[in-house]
Formats: structure tokens, C-alpha cells, sequence
């Protein structure tokens, strides 16, 4: 069964399409549409065994951007399906799903009604997903869909550890409560880590590290959600690109009345412009940290030090609520990529049962790999994240009995 993944931005569109079946996946291409609603937008095709395609134009919605992926699909050069009757299904990522949602779901009229009522509380991400599936609805007439959400893993957590000590009648009037997100990720990496260290994902206590510009970390019990560093939105937990993470709200109050911020100001200043950005001045990713860090820029170093160290703090926090710890997992782009953010972790944790392998740490290159010693209690690996791969199982479990 070959399918559609849609995982579409406010102005872009990341697509993969997998050929599913009951025993393996297979990808086909993958690709991205950026620049929607600008004068000139841009989509970047990659057709496994084929040359990439590239095409420069303006693009003025969703529905034009997906168009123009359904045609380098099925063109002769490029394309990887002879028909578009070849594609059986589409899967979207979705951010937010509430409470609604404790795992993915095929696309209603009450589910789009579902998103909808949520766009509040993600009016970033939620509105460009249902211009995904309208957009479907128009250029793939009874096509079915599925929603896969960011937080329908994290809907396991138990109620004192997604409550907040807030008056109730807020959770009440408006489930104002600890949702998580990379929801999708963490459930992937906990599946394949628990595989390749040879650990019953049942009986488990795993801590899974998805750190990227966006970053979470989350206790994973006997293979469920049972803590994550996100709360009702993105914002709360590790330190990240141009997120504060978790900081004292007074702080946050007594900055706004000094500068004379409204709320949004306040929310824009928390979610882009502090984190990495704005500790030292220089930028969000963390490769051009790394740079400033290793010239002896005293704002680079500082912020680093602190950037691991939350992590570090998490691991520690998640270790004690499980009351244990099998396995720790790296994920995202820093978590995959960054030597010195799994040395930093993983350093000094002997305590915890913990051996790290410096060798098999340095010597990463992309590949999924235990980085802890033969007689480590407590096994350390490194794995890619693949959320594409679970929207397309959970779509291809979903409509295979349609």
C-alpha cells in the first residue's frame, strides 16, 4: 500500500511516501515545499534511485503545494508512481491533539471539528494541518486520511504529573494541563532502542532524548509515556533554540512590567527570541554554538553549559520518578549529531549504572549504535528518529480494512 506522509507548516509542506505492507516499509521519495504564500516559493524532490527534482515558482496555498508534489510523483522523469490511483492513503502529522486523541485517527467531519476547536491553543501548528486535509479533500477526492498527533503518546501520563498546581477550575474550564509533543518520535525511538539493546519494551524504564531546536525528553515506562519535559505547549522544559524552557513565571511577569509587554509580546519573546538565541546574541543552531563555544566566547560557554546541564537535570529527574533506568536514548538533530551533548550527559553517571563507550561515542557517522560498555547496567545508544515511518504504519493499520 503505497502512502502519502504530510507534515505541513504555515508555509511549507514535508512529504514522504512509503509502499507499506503487514512485514516491511519502503520508501520512495521525499521531499519539501517552502515558501508558501510568498512571491516565489520553492519544492525540492527526492526520488529514492532517481535524480532530484527542483522547481522555483510562486505557490499561493496548500493546495497548489501539494499539486505540484502529486505531479513530481507521477512524472516520468522523477516521479516514482505511474498513477496517482497507486496512492491508497495519506497520513498527516498532526501537533495538538488535546485529549481528544489517545492515538491516531482516520479523517471525519468530528475530527477535523477536533483540530479545529484546538487551533487556541496551537495556532501554529494546528491551522496548516487542516489546510493539509482540505487540501487532500480537493485534489484526492475519497482518498482516506489519518491524523497522527505529536501528543496522543503522551496521554498515558498520569494525572500528577500532567496537572498543574493551578486553581482547578482552569483544567476544568479550559484543560489547561501538560500535553508533550515529538510524541511520534519518543514512541519510535523507545520501540527500536528497546530492540536493539535487547530489553522487553513491557517491562522497561527508558529515557528518550529528542534534542534538535526544538527539544523534549520523556520517562517511558513499560513502553508508555509517563513524564515529558513539554508542557501545554512547546515551550516548557529544556533550553532550546529560541525557547526558554522552563523559567520561574515570575520572572516572566516582573519583565513584563518593566518593559510595558502585552501577553504576546511576552509569548514571542519566550518562544523566538530567547533560548540559545537569546543567551548569547550569536544564533539557534547549535553547530554555530559549538563554533563561538570552542573560539572561547563566554556567552557560547555559558549557554552550552546550560543547555546540557537541563538535559542532564531531566535525566536525573526521570531515573528517580521511574525508579530506575534500563536505557538512555539520543535522538533530533543535536541528539544524533552532537558528540559532545551524549558525552556531557552521560559523563560522571557511574552512579547510575552508567558506562559510556567514548570510542563508539566519537566514531557515530549516522548510524544507529549502543554507545554504552559491554557491562554497563544502564545501555546508551543513539538512534534516528523516523516519524514519518509511525504516521505511515499507524495510516497503513488504520484503512488496510477499509
Amino acid at each position: 500500500m503505497v502512502i502519502l506522509v504530510l507534515n505541513c507548516g504555515s508555509s511549507s509542506i514535508k512529504y514522504q511516501v512509503i509502499d507499506m505492507n503487514d512485514a516491511s516499509s519502503k520508501l520512495l521519495a521525499k521531499g519539501l515545499v517552502e515558501r508558501i504564500g510568498l512571491p516565489e516559493g520553492d519544492l525540492k524532490h527526492k526520488p529514492v534511485g532517481k535524480e532530484p527534482f527542483a522547481l522555483h515558482q510562486p505557490i499561493p496555498d496548500h493546495t497548489t503545494g501539494i499539486r505540484l508534489v502529486l505531479d513530481a510523483l507521477v512524472n516520468p522523469e522523477h516521479g516514482v508512481i505511474s498513477s496517482l490511483d497507486e496512492l491508497k492513503a495519506v497520513g498527516h502529522r498532526v501537533a495538538h491533539g488535546g485529549e481528544f486523541f489517545p492515538q491516531s485517527a482516520l479523517v471525519n467531519e468530528d475530527t477535523k471539528d477536533k483540530i479545529r476547536s484546538l487551533f487556541e491553543i496551537a495556532p501554529l501548528h494546528n491551522p496548516p494541518a487542516i489546510e493539509g486535509i482540505v487540501s487532500i479533500e480537493k485534489v484526492l477526492p475519497g482518498v482516506p486520511q489519518v491524523t497522527a498527533f505529536d501528543t496522543s503518546f503522551h496521554q498515558t501520563i498520569p494525572a500528577h504529573n500532567y496537572l498543574y498546581a493551578l486553581p482547578y477550575e482552569y483544567y476544568e474550564k479550559y484543560r489547561v494541563r501538560k500535553y508533550g509533543f515529538h510524541g511520534t518520535s519518543h514512541k519510535f525511538v523507545a520501540r527500536e532502542g528497546a530492540k536493539m539493546a535487547g530489553i522487553d519494551i513491557n517491562n522497561s524504564k527508558i529515557i528518550t532524548c529528542h534534542i534538535g531546536n526544538g527539544a523534549s525528553i520523556t520517562a517511558v515506562l513499560n513502553g508508555k509515556s509517563f513524564d515529558t519535559s513539554m508542557g501545554f505547549s512547546p515551550l516548557d522544559g529544556l533550553v532550546m533554540g529560541t525557547r526558554c524552557g522552563q523559567v520561574d513565571a515570575s520572572a516572566i511577569t516582573y519583565i513584563g512590567d518593566k518593559e510595558h509587554m502585552s501577553f504576546a509580546d511576552l509569548n514571542n519573546m519566550m518562544n523566538k527570541k530567547s533560548g540559545m538565541q537569546g543567551l548569547t546574541g550569536i544564533s539557534s543552531d547549535m553547530r554555530d554554538i559549538d563554533a563561538a563555544y570552542n573560539a572561547g566566547n563566554e556567552k557560547a560557554i555559558v549557554a552550552r553549559d546550560m543547555y546540557y546541564a537541563r538535559v542532564k537535570k531531566y535525566v536525573g529527574q526521570y531515573a528517580a520518578e521511574m525508579g530506575g533506568l534500563d536505557l538512555i536514548i539520543f535522538t533530533g538533530g543535536v541528539g544524533e549529531n552532537s558528540k559532545e551533548l551524549r558525552e556531557s550527559i552521560c559523563t560522571n553517571m557511574e552512579f547510575m549504572g552508567m558506562k559510556f563507550d567514548r570510542e563508539a561515542n566519537m566514531s557515530v557517522n549516522g548510524d544507529d549504535k549502543i554507545l554504552s560498555t559491554p557491562d554497563s547496567k544502564v545501555k546508551i545508544a543513539v538512534i534516528a528518529t523516523n516519524e514519518e515511518l509511525v504516521i505511515a504504519t499507524d495510516t497503513y493499520n488504520l484503512v488496510k480494512n477499509l
